[in-house]
């Protein structure tokens, strides 16, 4: 207590070291917020070009799509949508918990692809979906959804809890990727479609700008007052 009562003591008799503190501090926050505008501009260059990739003109699905330079490559194919699926638990906004639908596609050249059709709500584990043909519209994507908090997949129960595209392509027998269906020909009432889009990719640079600026003018005004303060109270009692 004695060395902080000292300490503010020397403050208030020397004024130039709080006015060098104050500009330090200033200093530092500011740039944090600069640094969060230009991760911001970052931010929205990379959802930009994502939403790009998502909505662009589709094309066939490529022989050996890449995880980087095909993600969210928009695509489109023909063939059937078979009765073999899995189910991972999910959770959709405004219809509670439920279902990813994760079908075996087979495409009329032959591949055999897995299609993400969408949501289903959790009382339809056991509903027959039938195997139909369709027109797709579709997205590529490899989500990475498995941590170490992540329970291991029910195989015997086809309760998946992430889609983990590996094991999923060994069960289903398709190719390592994912087909994010965002439309169909094939208009089924069971099953929601969920396409990709960039809702759930964090941005929130700007609010952490404005929090950084605000401290340091907090900061400015703090170091301000307690300046005034030191000389008023020299002009109270001079040394």
């Amino acid at each position: 207590m004695r060395a902080l009562f000292a300490f503010e003591r020397l403050l208030m008799r020397r004024p130039i070291v709080l006015l060098v503190i104050g500009v330090i501090g200033a200093a530092a926050l500011l740039f944090l917020g600069s640094w969060q505008v230009e991760r911001l501009h970052w931010k929205q260059a990379i959802l930009a070009e994502i939403e790009g990739q998502i909505y662009r003109d589709p094309v066939a699905v490529p022989a050996n799509p890449d995880p980087e330079a095909d993600r969210f490559l928009a695509v489109t194919a023909h063939g059937r949508v078979t009765e073999d699926e899995i189910l991972v638990l999910a959770s959709a906004r405004g219809q509670g918990a439920g279902y990813r639908v994760i079908s075996a596609f087979e495409t009329d050249d032959g591949r055999r692809l897995m299609l993400d059709r969408g949501f289903v709500g959790i009382t339809a584990h056991d509903d027959v979906r039938p195997a139909h043909d369709a027109t797709i519209l579709a997205n590529l994507h490899w989500p990475e959804e498995r941590d170490s908090f992540t329970p291991e997949n029910d195989l015997a129960a086809n309760t998946w809890f992430a889609r983990d595209v590996p094991q999923m392509a060994q069960v289903l027998k398709a190719e390592p990727f994912l087909l994010i269906l965002r439309e169909t020909d094939y208009a089924s009432p069971r099953v929601t479609p969920w396409p990709v889009d960039t809702s759930g990719i964090p941005n929130n640079h700007l609010e952490y700008a404005v929090t950084w600026f605000s401290f340091a003018a907090i900061w400015v005004v703090g170091i301000g007052f307690i300046l005034w303060q030191s000389r008023r109270t020299k002009k109270e009692r001079p040394d």
